[in-house]
């Protein structure tokens, strides 16, 4: 475990002997209820958050780790599994001494993050799923057909490729093949599609982001948000504790890239006070 005092990064890092796997986290600033992050395949933290950790850590603990095969964490002979990387989430949260968190995860990290809210009720205050469908009805489609297919020539070049080979315990295009084709299953077996019942039992306020051009599609979100208590007239019901964020211009693969505006949407979401807490 190292310190590091630069201004914007970690306070600490480490790695959890969690499922098999030597979890590599980092947490950033102190206060508030604790919030994870969770990135998305063949991203890490440092590609996924790094220009978000600033603002999301100036009043807050914030606790990100690279997934299993991704970053600096190591592989496993285990698929990529929601199941399996929610269970790595909760194995660091019990290794860090930590009960009860709120969870932001995108794209496969958003997958984990609703799985952990439907799975694990009583260990998220709070959810914010960016890019995440609930099932296959909301995919546009293209997307699983590519990474399907993807090899590590197609990616030669690439931000994704070069911070693998940089950081990866494994750092050989072998692991990487073999990174990309669990990421190619998981859009057949891995993510298992939840029922709208599902969607509705657990109690965590939600914000649901995506981008007006994403893989997921438009009416699926909103889908999502009735399912989550949203959709009314405020002016009359009251603000809903779970809300939709549409950011304009933003693609799947960019979804996180508007940092001002995501910044503020996800600070103001959390910072708003539990009901009855």
């Amino acid at each position: 475990m190292t310190d590091d005092t630069a201004s914007h990064g970690p306070t600490r890092t480490g790695y959890a002997p969690v499922n098999g796997l030597e979890l590599y986290y980092e947490v950033h600033g102190s206060g508030g209820t604790p919030l994870v992050l969770l990135h998305g395949g063949l991203f890490d933290i440092d590609q996924q958050f790094a220009a978000l950790l600033p603002s999301l850590s100036k009043n807050r603990q914030v606790i990100a780790l690279d997934f299993q095969g991704h970053g600096r964490t190591n592989d496993i002979d285990r698929p990529l599994s929601a199941a399996g990387l929610a269970s790595d989430v909760l194995g660091l949260l019990d290794h860090l001494g930590i009960d009860r968190v709120d969870v932001f995860g995108n794209s496969v990290g958003g997958a984990v993050a609703l799985y952990l809210a439907i799975k694990a009720p009583e260990r998220v205050r709070k959810l914010i799923v960016a890019s995440t469908t609930f099932d296959d009805s909301g995919m546009r489609g293209g997307n699983a057909e590519v990474v399907g297919a993807m090899t590590v020539d197609m990616i030669a070049g690439t931000p994704m490729e070069q911070a693998y080979l940089a950081k990866s315990p494994h750092p050989d295009h072998a692991h990487l093949q073999a990174l990309l084709d669990k990421l190619g299953a998981t859009y057949e077996s891995g993510f298992e599609g939840w029922s709208e019942d599902d969607i509705r039992s657990f109690s965590a306020p939600t914000l649901i982001t995506v981008g007006d051009c994403d893989m997921v599609s438009l009416d699926h979100a909103v889908r999502f948000l009735r399912l989550r208590g949203g959709d009314v007239n405020g002016d009359f019901d009251g603000v809903p504790a779970s809300q939709l964020a549409v950011f304009p211009g933003t693609t799947h693969f960019f979804g996180l890239a508007r940092t001002n505006l995501v910044s503020d949407v996800v600070r103001t979401f959390l910072d708003t006070p539990v009901a009855g807490a």
